[in-house]
């Protein structure tokens, strides 16, 4: 048999036994009363997680097909879209592709969105629509999100919408407190959920605007989830499975206790930083916004990340990133999301160190 190699990669990230066993239940009829308890089931708990009283919406897609339908619904006027590292450079990509009158507020890579940048171009009246990456996963930059969303508080007829992909139920994250209108997450990083998954919600605000905004399609319809959701049902046959791997995430996440959660990220996150100084390497992030589920690790050493990734696999069966884009071997991510605890962040790093010499 061969060896299983455990994912230290930034999603998707390793999947318990547990979860995937969830995963795999026997099968139920996505038009019944079976599914219907299901998603009432879990319902209560993922407004917890994303601190609203709006509906919470499933969608079964990579996080991308809703921040595509984000751009399909919502933007009308203009989108400014805020720009960190690959993810957020591409949405800016998505809203053109959509036919939307896009511009963007660029940043050097590893560099953090400003709130005074955000505040001098709204100010011009030309956007009706933000797109922010809370977590930018390719930098390991964590936008200051509290700071941006006192600045749009300004203006309330634009929305702002967040992907909180890498960092949702990693850490605190209050969507109604915040203003947020459309906050959106994967299943395969934080939450430890097999890929092909997601979840979002939606403000009255943002339903109001879609209401306006003509050729929204179908499948990703914010109307057609929010009547659907009415009846617990969902516009399309979902993927089953994962709902029944999230049921059982939200047990534990429950179990364990959402602030306890919050704590073990930040530990683990502290246990890679503190390895990053003790190694000599540096981080690719700015200090003071650097992500909590994930770090970007600076290949300021100039050691071979490639030769790293190979031989961490091939002696210690654990896979980690060599970097992302335009920053391939510059660079390599560690994640210490989902499930991780001190105790396995610690022997990844212990791994590492072997592997380095």
């Amino acid at each position: 048999m061969i060896p299983h190699d455990k994912l230290f990669i930034p999603g998707p990230v390793e999947v318990s036994t547990k979860t995937m066993a969830a995963f795999s239940r026997p099968m139920i009829g996505h038009r019944g009363e079976d599914f219907k308890n299901l998603y009432r089931s879990i319902h209560p708990n993922l407004q917890k997680l994303f601190a609203t009283r709006q509906s919470v919406f499933l969608s079964t897609s990579s996080a991308w097909g809703v921040m595509e339908a984000s751009i399909r619904n919502v933007a009308d006027r203009g989108v400014l879209c805020c720009m960190c590292g690959a993810f957020s450079d591409k949405w800016f990509n998505v809203a053109k592709r959509c036919g939307k009158n896009a511009e963007p507020l660029q940043v050097d890579w590893g560099k953090h969105i400003n709130p005074k940048d955000v505040d001098a171009k709204l100010a011009t009246g030309k956007f009706d629509t933000v797109t922010l990456i809370h977590s930018e996963t390719s930098t390991g930059v964590m936008n200051p999100l509290p700071e941006i969303c006192c600045t749009l508080a300004k203006y309330p007829d634009v929305v702002l919408v967040v992907d909180t992909v890498s960092s949702f139920s990693g850490i605190r994250i209050e969507m109604d407190a915040l203003g947020i209108d459309v906050m959106l997450t994967g299943a395969q990083k934080a939450l430890a959920l097999p890929p092909g998954f997601s979840l979002f919600s939606v403000s009255e605000k943002a339903f109001a605007r879609a209401e306006k905004v003509p050729n929204r399609g179908y499948y990703f319809d914010f109307l057609e989830f929010k009547q659907q959701q009415a009846d617990w049902m969902t516009q399309s046959t979902p993927s089953i499975g994962h709902i029944f791997a999230l049921q059982s995430k939200l047990e534990e996440i429950f179990e364990e206790g959402v602030q306890t959660r919050f704590d073990r990220h930040a530990k683990t996150n502290a246990l890679v930083h503190d390895w990053v100084r003790r190694t000599g390497f540096d981080f690719f992030a700015e200090e003071g916004f650097r992500a909590k589920t994930l770090t970007c690790v600076r290949n300021n050493r100039g050691i071979d990340v490639a030769k790293l990734v190979r031989d961490l696999r091939e002696r210690h069966h654990l896979v980690i990133d060599g970097g992302y884009g335009k920053i391939k071997g510059q660079t390599f991510r560690l994640s210490n999301m989902g499930d991780e605890t001190e105790e396995t962040v610690s022997h990844l790093l212990t791994c590492l160190d072997d592997c380095l010499g």
